[in-house]
């Protein structure tokens, strides 16, 4: 009786092969859409810039400012719902009696900055800041019956006067900015430094 070396045989997972290829065809795919989400953000971002007048809402502000601005961004439906009931601009008083924020004398606004509000010539909400260096004082202007963009202001000055004029060069001479909020894809988040 003979002895047999014994033989290895290597058995192969049926489609070892072709699952590798897929893999490699399912990263690929990945990194090719990765690479043009990149390419795009990066294109969009060159588009977007703000003037020196002006402050953009995710960038420029403290998180108080941030905060508040996001709240005068809500409140400004309900101020046009009242305005037409009423056929007159909500007083500061009547909107923080219904508990809107950021008119509504709270612990979240007082840990912003304390703003203390007033109605200015039946045409703009000023909210003057008593902690300038937590959040500046806030301007919201509404001119037109149906101005559903929001047009809001800052100033960061210490013992802030309400503004006497309302027109974009008396307040822009006065130290305000603009806050715009940009929605374009290209612009992430920065923190402030």
């Amino acid at each position: 009786m003979s002895m047999t070396s014994p033989t290895t045989q290597v058995v192969r997972p049926a489609g070892a092969g072709h699952e590798t290829l897929y893999v490699l065809l399912l990263c690929l795919m990945i990194l090719a859409v990765a690479g043009s989400v990149v390419a795009w953000r990066g294109e969009a971002q060159e588009v977007s810039s703000v003037g020196s007048h002006q402050l953009d809402a995710r960038r420029d502000l403290s998180a108080s400012e941030q905060g508040i601005y996001a709240d005068l961004r809500v409140t400004l439906d309900e101020i046009h719902l009242l305005r037409q009931e009423q056929q007159a601009l909500p007083t500061p008083a009547t909107l923080a009696d219904e508990g809107f924020a950021p008119f509504a004398q709270d612990a979240s606004s007082v840990s912003r900055g304390g703003h203390a509000w007033q109605l200015l010539d039946a045409k703009a909400y000023f909210g003057q800041s008593q902690s300038p260096t937590v959040a500046g004082s806030f301007l919201m202007r509404l001119t037109a019956e149906d101005d559903s963009a929001p047009d809001i202001w800052l100033n960061r000055s210490s013992a802030l006067p309400a503004p006497n004029d309302l027109t974009d060069a008396a307040l822009n001479g006065a130290g305000w900015q603009q806050i715009v909020a940009q929605f374009d894809a290209g612009v992430t988040r920065q923190h402030r430094h």
